[in-house]
């Protein structure tokens, strides 16, 4: 006796459903990242520089903010020991306390900047895997049954 199976079909269409989940998921992480990194960060109620060369005067709060803050921090700390790094100076120089604070400053906000990248990184991939799941299920409804010989 022959009968037909849509297995085939079916384990597509569960694969792609599966994938457009995933995807779902990876969104969700990345918005709630970029929320939490965005929250916190205003939190800190940081302000651009108003000598920078954009945004003055802006909230930190986002990655551009953070980025150009960065930036004038450096240029600062650099005009403040005389266009010399941390490494630079002498031991004994008062001047490398401020050269490491601008450091410690600028690696914290470069860090809220790589967060905000990996976060819109998984908001990406998650989108990629919805748009593959959604191709997996038209696949998996158009693929042909099969016949199964049964005894």
């Amino acid at each position: 006796m022959a009968s037909v199976s849509d297995v085939k079909g079916k384990r597509i269409r569960l694969l792609g459903l599966v994938t457009a989940l995933i995807g779902v998921l990876f969104i969700v992480a990345g918005g709630v990242t970029w929320g939490m990194v965005s929250t916190k960060l205003a939190a800190e109620d940081i302000t651009v520089s108003a000598d920078a060369p954009m945004l003055a005067g802006a909230k930190v709060a986002g990655p551009l903010e953070a980025f150009v803050q960065a930036d004038v921090i450096s240029g600062h700390a650099l005009k403040a020991t005389g266009g010399k790094t941390y490494a630079e100076l002498d031991k004994e120089d008062p001047l490398r306390a401020t050269a490491m604070n601008a450091s410690f400053l600028r690696a914290s906000l470069f860090t809220s900047v790589i967060a905000f990248g990996v976060a819109l990184f998984a908001i990406g991939v998650g989108v990629v895997a919805i748009l593959i799941g959604w191709a997996l299920r038209l696949v998996g409804a158009q693929a042909a049954p099969v016949l199964v010989e049964t005894e």
